[in-house]
């Protein structure tokens, strides 16, 4: 597996491993590949990376996108959505793509990243949940951080506009 930035010929296989890989997850919108497109079309893709085989084939996509705190812009980003094609998911390229997408964060100058997931699987990465930081305007378990310099913040976290798509 290689790692790069998406390219603008990747898009429609972004779209479809998006939408196989939420096909049949419980917690899915049924958004997310829209998600990503809207996020691409405002441009607020801050990092987009795809996981390719050997033969070039996307097999996975994580994106990152700017989020305000306390209604103020800043250093913070969201994680998500992360996809990988159905038959190739448990193998590790989800992780792969997140830590790398972590470290390229970091080496931007971020101040940290927020992701509304499984704590278990975000807790890998150095995500914790953190009830000075809400989403919806309740803290939740699910609802994580991860500092990369600085201080934790505090108060409401809003992601992109693009996460409101119908």
């Amino acid at each position: 597996m290689q790692i790069r930035d998406e390219r603008p010929e990747d898009t429609a296989a972004i779209s479809a491993i998006t939408a196989a890989a939420f096909a049949n997850a419980p917690h899915a919108s049924g958004t997310e590949a829209r998600i990503v497109e809207a996020l691409r079309e405002a441009g607020a893709l801050t990092l987009s990376l795809v996981a390719t085989s050997d033969d070039g084939s996307i097999r996975g996509h994580v994106a990152f996108s700017p989020v305000q705190i306390d209604g103020a812009a800043g250093r913070w980003y969201g994680l998500g959505p992360v996809s990988v094609t159905p038959d190739m998911q448990r193998q590790g390229i989800g992780r792969a793509l997140i830590r790398k997408g972590l470290d390229r964060l970091a080496a931007l100058g971020a101040d940290g990243c927020v992701v509304l997931g499984d704590p278990t699987y975000y807790g890998h990465f150095g995500f914790v949940s953190d009830p000075a930081l809400t989403y919806g305007g309740e803290p939740s378990r699910y609802f994580q951080r991860r500092v990369l310099k600085g201080d934790p913040p505090e108060g409401g976290v809003r992601y992109h506009p693009a996460f409101d798509v119908a």
